[in-house]
């Protein structure tokens, strides 16, 4: 496999059967850069084409799972650039342009819903954002008991790009108080409510998780890959991927309401540290799961 800057590909379980692929930008709760998501998705390609690898398992270094998009991008790093811009010369943004651009984001993440490989998502600390659009596309989730799990993008940064599928993996009275309050939930809450699979002490997971994988992968490869399919076909005939293409195209027209505007006005006037108190100021002391 190639060696990649932002990931650490390794393998565990039973003959090394279990693939693992290691969100490795601990600095910064392993945001979703650039160079990472595409790193991510030529890892998957690699993965998906060795029939020696059974199962997969998607976890990230240090602190947390993955924190979200990278905000703060640092312009000087190398990694692919876009082949659709989202301004024209006079630097007004397109809309059809970002769109686009979006939608090459989803297609990786798509791509990971959909490779003919078993995966499970293996959460701790936050997944939240973008990190939380990435975990749901994954066939199996595990969760650190005490891992926070949201989409708080939703308070003026636009909406989830993939809908965290959240309508077809939760009811719908709670998908949308999660989706309305941008709020985190913790993962035992996650676990009761269908969210991800299991919620685990924060010191057995990795040992649990790998447990787990390696229990999924008894079967061959291409076995478990036709049950999969099996299974993701009863979700996409209800609608799943033309519902996250729609969910794309409402994240671009969400970078044009007013509450997104004012909170652009607030990064450009004070910085993104005192944008991200702007957002969540109102919440704090409000979230249901901090209550119980």
């Amino acid at each position: 496999m190639a060696d990649f800057s932002t990931l650490i590909v390794d393998r565990v379980g039973t003959d090394d059967r279990v693939g693992r692929i290691t969100l490795n930008r601990p600095e910064k709760l392993n945001a979703l850069s650039s160079e990472l998501i595409f790193e991510l998705n030529e890892a998957l390609h690699d993965m998906e084409a060795d029939d020696s690898i059974r199962v997969l398992v998607l976890r990230g270094a240090g602190r947390a799972f993955c924190a979200g998009y990278d905000l703060t991008p640092n312009p000087g790093a190398p990694g692919p650039k876009r082949r659709y811009e989202s301004s024209d010369d006079k630097r007004r943004t397109l809309i059809m342009g970002l769109r686009t651009s979006m939608q090459q984001v989803t297609d990786i993440q798509m791509y990971f819903w959909n490779m003919a490989k078993v995966t499970v998502a293996c959460l701790h600390g936050y997944a939240v954002a973008g990190g939380c659009e990435l975990a749901m596309m994954a066939d199996l989730v595990v969760a650190a008991d005490d891992t926070q799990i949201g989409h708080p993008g939703h308070r003026g940064l636009g909406v989830a790009r993939n809908g965290v599928i959240w309508p077809l993996v939760i009811g719908m009275r709670k998908a949308k108080e999660l989706s309305y309050t941008g709020e985190n939930i913790l993962a035992t809450e996650a676990e009761q409510i269908g969210m991800i699979n299991y919620a685990w002490p924060k010191d057995e997971l990795e040992k649990r998780t790998t447990a787990f994988a390696d229990r999924l992968a008894n079967m061959s490869a291409d076995h478990l890959a036709i049950l999969k399919v099996n299974m993701n076909r009863f979700y996409e005939n209800m609608g799943i991927y033309s519902s996250v293409r729609s969910s794309t195209e409402h994240d671009a027209m969400a970078q044009f309401t007013g509450y997104a505007y004012e909170w652009r006005d607030q990064m450009i006037q004070n910085g993104f540290k005192a944008a991200l108190e702007w957002r969540d100021g109102p919440y704090r002391g409000t979230d249901t799961y901090k209550k119980k």
